[in-house]
């Protein structure tokens, strides 16, 4: 990715959102396999692993209509085989990316509050962030609900801070952080900025918009510390 010219990230940050899969933690190999094994278990080719990769980060529902051409019924049936085999063997097919655990420790030490936005299903992010012990560091955790019906980053976004406002938290200037155009747009509609990482799933062009690019987690502590 190209680095944008960076022009609001010197500010005072009140509040930080994050994305989960690609963000926080390197969750493509158990998606990816979780994915394989459905495309087997319903008889379906089986992707390439870079368009595999493709699949994570969005709504899995859309991009199993987008990507596999999957009409609406299939690719909710495909999700619930997906789901049922990813809940065993695939959430926990992860790791957390090198300094997130420390620069998350320092968010927290400086008073920002800090919440997860992912198109996940929430259960499943709250699951997995315990397992990691990263849960502790936000105030809220937001993801997609079980029927899918709230799963659009922007519509998760949007719970999100009504979730931290409820709360009484300051969002005069809060700022999301991921790593696909998806946070981007989704953070975008309600209005707020976004850092984008180097190190998850996001193909150049999807630096589009950002205000900033990072490629490690002492430059993104910067930017979001100073």
């Amino acid at each position: 990715m190209t680095n944008p010219t960076p022009t609001t990230v010197t500010r005072t940050w009140t509040c930080v959102l994050f994305d989960l899969d690609g963000t926080l933690t390197d969750s493509a190999p158990g998606i990816t396999s979780s994915l394989v094994t459905t495309f087997e278990t319903l008889g379906l080719p089986v992707p390439s692993p870079a368009k595999l990769v493709e699949y994570v980060g969005p709504p899995l529902l859309e991009s199993l209509q987008e990507f596999a051409g999957m009409t609406e019924q299939e690719a909710r049936d495909a999700l619930t085989v997906y789901r049922a085999y990813y809940h065993e063997n695939g959430a926990f097919d992860s790791a957390v990316f090198p300094g997130i655990r420390g620069l998350l420790t320092r968010l927290q030490a400086a008073g920002i509050p800090l919440a997860v936005a992912t198109s996940k299903p929430e259960l499943q992010a709250k699951r997995i962030l315990e397992h990691f012990d990263l849960a502790q560091y936000f105030d809220v955790i937001t993801g997609a609900s079980e029927d899918e019906t709230l799963s659009a980053k922007a519509d998760v976004v949007a719970e999100a801070l009504r979730r931290l406002t409820a709360q009484g938290v300051d969002l005069a200037h809060t700022v999301m952080v991921g790593d696909r155009s998806f946070d981007v747009e989704g953070a975008g509609e309600n209005g707020l900025p976004t850092i984008l990482v180097e190190w998850g799933y996001g193909s150049p062009a999807e630096a589009a918009g950002a205000i900033a690019v990072v490629h490690s987690s002492d430059q993104l502590s910067a930017l979001l510390l100073g």
